[in-house]
């Protein structure tokens, strides 16, 4: 790390000192507040805020002000950023991000290009959130002022480019779109044309993102037929769940949802699939088109007869983490409709850690590390649980990985949108692997199983990359992962 961007501890300088200008004196009143009122407070604080200019965009108008009160400037949350640890600028780090949405919404700082970039920039891994102490709920803030600068008119900077309308917008929400799309490529790479292209440079013929595309595709998985509807329990049944298994997920790791279910059988679960359940939404909401997002939430809730199961169970901690939030994104005549879906929805591993896993028996004597995906660990609070169900699988060498709170990069699709941010956390990622000496790197998160399996084709390490259920699965049938 270059001495630049050592984190800030709380007793050096206020942190307006150290934003880059012109945004330095913009925010400057924001971080020399008087200590926060309380939430009871909240409309006196709301109405002594400087008028934003008439006619001008105001992205923060509809978040509870509070949220950015909430903020004391401690700076405890920049060690957790990694867009701050990479660059050392304090507008890229949660507080300075914070700063900058704040003064937008009290009129202080107009919504510019500069002050877009540095919000785009975030990941929305929400490390900073569990490094808070103050509780601060970011993804409440950076998640709907970013929906609202798209929404904002037409002095804001468009990004629903020909990549967002056809390929992130037309082509990941819907898994069946995606299989037939990636043929060419699986063909090319079967046969072995595609990484000789790769090597030869001829990819770099593709516009970049595509390019980057080409490159994350992943070993097809063996198994890749459809799940049944409903899948019976084996031995007593302790449960009945059913598993949402989204758009990308769904297309590039259906295997991983049919090891997820065996482990289910295995532990006494009936496991219903709907087939009338549609992406969650997390591609189009994180991209700030909230409209759409919100109609895949309506048609979820429709297809799962969630007074008919125990829980509603999710092995993509992306997905997991919107599902969850369905309740808080759109405030409208269904909002108590969706917290309640919202509130059944548990992570597979949470799920079984309640449940009460039954060991496997098969042993597995290889050496593994666990990643914590950013939207399990951080927005789920789901960190202990798969820790839990990796180490009963007999002989397995768990090994903890340094940084493994700092995000691989691939933060749904940001390693398609910030291309080069994203390499250079991946790198950072894979660097922290190789320490660790594992064979065995396992994650929960189709984003990140995608992105480190790019990297590590990239930096030829032999290394099997896998969601934790796929090896809990090896271990019930008394196999054992390749290599």
């Amino acid at each position: 790390m270059s001495e630049s961007s050592t984190p800030i501890s709380p007793g050096e300088p206020d942190t307006a000192d150290a934003l880059s200008p012109p945004l330095a004196a913009a925010v400057a009143e924001s971080a020399t507040d008087q200590p926060q009122p309380a939430p009871a407070q909240h409309e006196a604080a709301a109405a002594s805020r400087a008028p934003v200019a008439e006619g001008a965009p105001n992205p923060g108008a509809g978040i509870d002000y509070q949220y950015f009160l909430d903020c004391v400037h401690c700076g405890l949350c920049t060690a957790s950023c990694p867009t701050y640890l990479e660059l050392g600028d304090e507008n890229d780090s949660p507080r300075g991000r914070i700063y900058l949405m704040r003064s937008v919404t009290d009129g202080r700082l107009p919504l510019s290009d500069e002050v877009r970039n540095h919000l785009e920039l975030c990941l929305d891994c929400r490390a900073c959130e569990t490094a808070c102490p103050s509780g601060v709920q970011y993804g409440r803030l950076i998640e709907p002022f970013r929906v609202a600068m798209e929404q904002a008119g037409q002095d804001a900077k468009p990004t629903f480019d020909w990549f967002h309308r056809w390929i992130l917008f037309g082509l990941f929400p819907y898994p069946e779109r995606m299989r037939w799309a990636v043929w060419p490529g699986r063909i090319a790479q079967a046969t072995g044309v595609l990484p000789l292209l790769d090597r030869l440079g001829m990819l770099r013929l593709l516009p970049s993102r595509l390019r980057q595309l080409a490159r994350m595709l992943p070993p097809r998985q063996r198994e890749n037929a459809q799940l049944p509807e409903v899948l019976p329990a084996i031995g007593r049944r302790r449960a009945r769940v059913a598993l949402f298994t989204g758009c990308v997920a769904d297309a590039m790791f259906r295997g991983t949802h049919w090891a997820t279910v065996r482990v289910l059988q295995q532990n006494g679960c009936d496991v219903i699939v709907p087939r009338d359940q549609v992406c969650c939404g997390a591609i189009h909401y994180h991209a700030g088109n909230s409209d759409p997002a919100r109609d895949f939430a309506d048609q979820n809730l429709a297809a799962f007869a969630r007074h008919q199961v125990d829980a509603v169970l999710v092995n993509v901690a992306g997905c997991g983490a919107m599902l969850k939030d369905y309740g808080h994104h759109w405030h409208d005549g269904r909002q108590n409709e969706r917290a309640e879906f919202a509130g059944q929805v548990r992570d597979v591993h949470e799920f079984l850690d309640q449940l009460g896993l039954i060991p496997p028996t098969g042993e597995i004597r290889r050496r593994a590390t666990y990643h914590d995906a950013c939207h399990l660990g951080h927005a789920q609070k789901v960190r202990e649980a798969p820790r839990k169900m990796l180490a009963q699988i007999p002989g397995l060498d768990l090994v903890e990985l340094n940084e493994t709170e700092i995000c691989c990069g691939a933060a749904g699709t940001y390693n398609l949108t910030q291309p080069e941010m994203a390499g250079r956390l991946a790198q950072r990622k894979l660097a922290n692997i190789r320490n660790t000496e594992a064979e065995l790197v396992l994650t929960a998160n189709a984003g990140c199983l995608l992105q480190i399996m790019r990297q590590a084709r990239e930096d030829h390490a032999r290394l099997w990359i896998a969601h934790p259920m796929e090896l809990l699965d090896l271990s019930y049938q008394g196999l054992q992962p390749p290599g």
